[in-house]
């Protein structure tokens, strides 16, 4: 999941709520949503391989 910050920049979350906090991972922050959905990308194929 990319969100987009107030400073412009976009920050990629886990899919899945973390059980210990009830919120989402954080797993980068970017300056470009095209950067966070080539990292989103990368961490979908390194979960299934």
């Amino acid at each position: 999941m990319i969100r987009k910050l107030k400073n412009g920049q976009y920050r990629l979350y886990s899919r899945k709520i973390n059980p210990d906090t009830g919120k989402r991972r954080n797993l980068g922050t970017f300056d470009s949503r095209e950067a966070a959905e080539k990292q989103e990308r990368e961490v979908q194929y390194f979960k299934r391989h």
